[in-house]
Formats: C-alpha cells, structure tokens, sequence
C-alpha cells in the first residue's frame, strides 16, 4: 500500500513539474497570455524587412513594465546592434545566449554591463555557419569556448527582433550599471537574424553565412 501511494505521489510531483514548465515555456493549456506571446515572438522565423542601428543605450531606454498591447508594438521592430560578444552559453531550450557589450572586454578584465541576443534552433537549424562551435570561431567571447583568446573578442553587429523578455527585466542600480557584469534589462534582440563581424584588413561588414 505504502509503495503505491508514493507512486501515486511522484506521479503528481511530475506532472505538477511538468505543467510549471510548459506554461514558463508558454505552452501549456490556459497559461498566461503574456508567456505565449512571449513564445510566439521567440520563435519568428522570418527576419525583419529593416534593421536601423541602436545603442545599447538605446536599449536601456526602452520602457519597462509594458503591458502586452504596448509591447506588441515595439516588438514589430527589427534593430542591429554594434558591441563585443564577451560571454556566450548554450541554454537549456536550444538557444545560443550572447552578451553584447559596449566595449571590448580581454581575458583578464572584469565582463560588464550587457545586452542579451538569441540565436534560435530555428535560425541555426540547417545552417552549419551557425553552430555553437563555429559561432565561437566567430565572435572569440572569453568565455563560451574551450579556451580563451588572447586577442580578446571580435566587433561584431547582431540584427533581428526586438523582444521582450518580461521574466528578465529589473531595473539595475546607476552603480550596478557602471561596475557589475548584469544584465542591463529585459529587452534583447531574439531571434537574431544576420550575424555580421568587423573585417579590420578590410574595413568593413563581413557577415557571417549560416
């Protein structure tokens, strides 16, 4: 009997787990209509007609707190923004987590304030440029790979959609913002769309084929 009720016991713990999870994935039946949309937005599969240059100042001025109407509106915008790519991560649900700083940070230095931008399994799907390990390749983060690159990482210019990530958004104290490795707020660039590096030989674009 006692073997039984735990059973019956488990069972509950993990369909209870498994519920929790799909409406934070916005997938689950009834879940808040914030978490789908914020679903929707992250799996767009087709890129922005126009991606005019923001800062990340820029991105720090975005208001916060919007409810879904008002950010419905901001997110029909695509953008690129200019930084250095000082940490990037595989996430748990498939994405490619990049921190775009303002300046480039070396091995040694202290990381920064950040934006956050997303590459998508959908945007890397079918698309061998795009792998993890090429992307390293690509941006030299200090941290993501193997080893750390010497030089630091590379310039490099992200464009896609403009998201925001509710979950993540806080307001950052002045000192935060000018001393501490955080997050700077909740709207990112997700999906990211074209991925273009700084040629110095060349001075120019360079774009990253997927």
């Amino acid at each position: 009997m006692t073997s039984r009720v735990l059973a019956v016991l488990s069972l509950a713990v993990s369909a209870g787990v498994l519920v929790a999870a799909l409406a934070l994935l916005g997938e689950s039946p009834g879940g808040p209509p914030e978490a789908a949309h914020l679903r929707r937005m992250k799996e767009r599969d087709t890129a922005p007609r126009v991606t005019p240059p923001v800062t990340i100042a820029d991105m720090l001025a975005l208001p916060h707190g919007l409810p879904l109407d008002g950010r419905t509106r901001l997110e029909s915008r695509g953008v690129s923004l200019e930084g250095w790519n000082q940490r990037m991560m595989p996430a748990g649900d498939g994405d490619v987590h990049l921190e775009i700083a303002p300046a480039p940070r070396f091995p040694e230095s202290p990381d920064t304030v950040y934006v956050t931008a997303e590459v998508t399994p959908r945007w890397r799907l079918g698309a061998p440029g795009w792998s993890y390990e090429r992307l390293v390749e690509a941006f030299r983060p200090n941290r993501g790979g193997a080893t750390r690159w010497d030089a630091g990482p590379r310039r490099v210019r992200v464009s896609g959609w403009l998201l925001y990530d509710y979950q993540y958004d806080r307001r950052n104290s002045s000192w935060a913002l000018a001393h501490a490795p955080v997050r700077s707020t909740g709207w990112e660039i997700h999906p990211v769309t074209r991925i273009e590096i700084w040629d110095d030989a060349r001075a120019a674009w360079a774009e990253v084929a997927r």
